[in-house]
Protein backbone atom coordinates (compact mmCIF):
# COMPACT_ATOMS: atom_id res chain seq x y z
CA UNK A 1 0.00 0.00 0.00
CA UNK A 2 1.37 3.02 -1.37
CA UNK A 3 0.80 6.24 1.75
CA UNK A 4 0.47 9.79 1.04
CA UNK A 5 2.53 11.05 4.01
CA UNK A 6 -0.29 13.79 4.60
CA UNK A 7 -2.75 11.20 5.41
CA UNK A 8 -0.53 9.29 7.47
CA UNK A 9 0.02 11.95 9.93
CA UNK A 10 -3.39 12.51 9.93
CA UNK A 11 -4.24 9.42 10.47
CA UNK A 12 -2.16 9.32 13.29
CA UNK A 13 -3.20 12.52 14.85
CA UNK A 14 -6.99 11.94 14.70
CA UNK A 15 -7.53 7.85 15.60
CA UNK A 16 -5.42 7.09 18.82
CA UNK A 17 -6.25 3.33 18.02
CA UNK A 18 -3.97 3.83 14.69
CA UNK A 19 -1.34 6.25 17.10
CA UNK A 20 -0.61 3.42 19.12
CA UNK A 21 -0.41 -0.01 16.54
CA UNK A 22 2.31 2.79 14.62
CA UNK A 23 3.71 3.12 17.92
CA UNK A 24 3.94 -0.74 18.65
CA UNK A 25 5.00 -1.48 14.99
CA UNK A 26 7.74 0.87 15.10
CA UNK A 27 9.24 -0.30 18.25
CA UNK A 28 8.56 -3.91 16.76
CA UNK A 29 10.48 -3.48 13.61
CA UNK A 30 13.11 -1.58 15.57
CA UNK A 31 13.62 -4.93 17.84
CA UNK A 32 13.70 -7.13 14.42
CA UNK A 33 16.24 -5.10 12.87
CA UNK A 34 18.40 -5.66 16.30
CA UNK A 35 18.29 -9.18 16.11
CA UNK A 36 18.67 -9.59 12.27
CA UNK A 37 21.92 -7.35 12.82
CA UNK A 38 23.47 -10.00 15.62
CA UNK A 39 25.94 -11.86 13.66
CA UNK A 40 24.77 -15.24 16.47
CA UNK A 41 21.29 -15.63 17.49
CA UNK A 42 20.37 -18.05 20.56
CA UNK A 43 17.51 -20.17 19.22
CA UNK A 44 14.86 -18.50 21.92
CA UNK A 45 16.33 -15.07 19.91
CA UNK A 46 15.17 -16.50 16.89
CA UNK A 47 11.72 -17.25 18.47
CA UNK A 48 11.55 -14.12 19.46
CA UNK A 49 12.27 -12.39 16.13
CA UNK A 50 9.56 -14.89 14.35
CA UNK A 51 7.47 -14.10 16.99
CA UNK A 52 7.81 -9.72 16.52
CA UNK A 53 7.44 -10.30 12.38
CA UNK A 54 4.43 -12.11 12.97
CA UNK A 55 3.37 -8.97 15.22
CA UNK A 56 4.30 -6.67 12.83
CA UNK A 57 1.97 -7.93 9.96
CA UNK A 58 -0.87 -8.66 11.92
CA UNK A 59 -0.59 -4.97 13.31
CA UNK A 60 0.26 -3.98 9.71
CA UNK A 61 -3.04 -5.75 8.24
CA UNK A 62 -5.07 -3.53 10.88
CA UNK A 63 -3.36 -0.21 10.22
CA UNK A 64 -3.91 -0.78 6.32
CA UNK A 65 -8.05 -1.62 6.88
CA UNK A 66 -7.81 1.82 9.19
CA UNK A 67 -5.64 3.71 6.16
CA UNK A 68 -7.86 2.31 3.90
CA UNK A 69 -11.33 3.57 5.69
CA UNK A 70 -9.84 7.34 6.08
CA UNK A 71 -8.67 7.07 2.39
CA UNK A 72 -12.15 5.83 1.25
CA UNK A 73 -13.41 9.10 2.69
CA UNK A 74 -11.32 11.50 1.01
CA UNK A 75 -12.12 10.34 -2.35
Amino acid sequence: MDINPALLEKVKKENSEFRELYEEHTNLKLRVEELNKMKLITPEQEVEKKKHQKQKLSIKDRMEKILSVYQETIH
